[in-house]
C-alpha cells in the first residue's frame, strides 16, 4: 500500500519535511506525494536523491505526484553524524536581494533547522542576527525546539548593546566574542549564514 502525502498550497520546506517523515515511518514499501508546483518537484527529488533513492514523477493536470519507493533506510546513515558543527547566523536577512524575502528565507532555514540530521551543535548569533533570539521574532518556537534538543544558543553581548535589544533577549545566553572566535576555531564545521 502506498501512503499519499498531499503538500499541494503548502510552502518551502515543508513539502520536503513531509516527505522525509513519511520516509522515516517506513522501512520499505513506496509513498506518493502530490504538489502544485515545479519548485517543490524538484526539492522533493533532490532529498530523494540525497539519500539514495528515485523519485518517479507524473504530471496529473496542474499537480505532480511524486512516487518515491524505498527498500532499506539510508536515512539513519546520515543521522549519527557526529562532527562538531557550528552555525554562525550574523545577518536577519538570507542571502542579497529584496530583504523582506531574505528575511523569509532566513526564518524558513531556522524551522528547517528543526527537521534536519545532523543538527549544528552550538549557534552563534552575531549582529542582526541576534533580532532571532529576541523578543518579536517568528522563530523562537523554532530556536526553542533546537536547544531542548540540546543545540547551544549563545547571543553577542555587543551587538545587543548595539540594536539595544539586551532586556528582550528570551533564548540563549549572552557571550563575547573571546568565546565566539574559541567556538568557531574549535568546530569541525562553520557554516556562515
Amino acid at each position: 500500500m502506498t501512503n499519499i502525502i498531499d503538500a499541494r498550497s503548502i510552502p518551502c520546506p515543508k513539502p520536503v519535511i513531509l516527505t522525509k517523515k513519511a520516509l522515516a515511518e517506513i522501512t520499505e514499501g513506496s509513498i506518493s506525494v502530490l504538489v502544485d508546483n515545479q519548485t517543490a518537484v524538484n526539492n522533493i527529488s533532490a532529498f530523494a536523491e540525497s539519500i539514495g533513492l528515485v523519485a518517479d514523477v507524473e504530471a496529473e493536470g496542474n499537480d505532480y505526484k511524486i512516487t518515491i519507493e524505498k527498500m532499506v533506510c539510508p536515512l539513519t546513515a546520515k543521522a549519527n553524524d557526529s562532527t562538531n558543527i557550528v552555525l554562525l547566523i550574523n545577518s536577519d536577512c538570507f542571502g542579497d536581494g529584496d530583504e523582506e524575502f531574505s528575511r523569509t528565507l532566513m526564518r524558513n532555514f531556522i524551522f528547517a533547522l528543526t527537521e534536519v540530521e545532523p543538527k549544528p551543535q552550538t549557534a552563534l548569533f552575531v549582529n542582526s542576527g541576534i533580532k532571532f533570539t529576541t523578543a518579536g521574532s517568528l522563530v523562537l518556537d523554532s530556536l526553542q525546539k533546537l536547544a531542548d534538543g540540546g543545540m547551544e544558543i549563545l547571543n553577542c553581548g555587543s551587538c545587543l548593546d548595539f540594536y539595544q535589544c539586551k532586556d528582550k533577549l528570551i533564548i540563549g545566553s549572552i557571550t563575547n566574542m573571546y568565546t565566539i572566535a574559541e567556538k568557531l576555531l574549535n568546530a569541525d564545521k562553520v557554516i556562515k549564514i
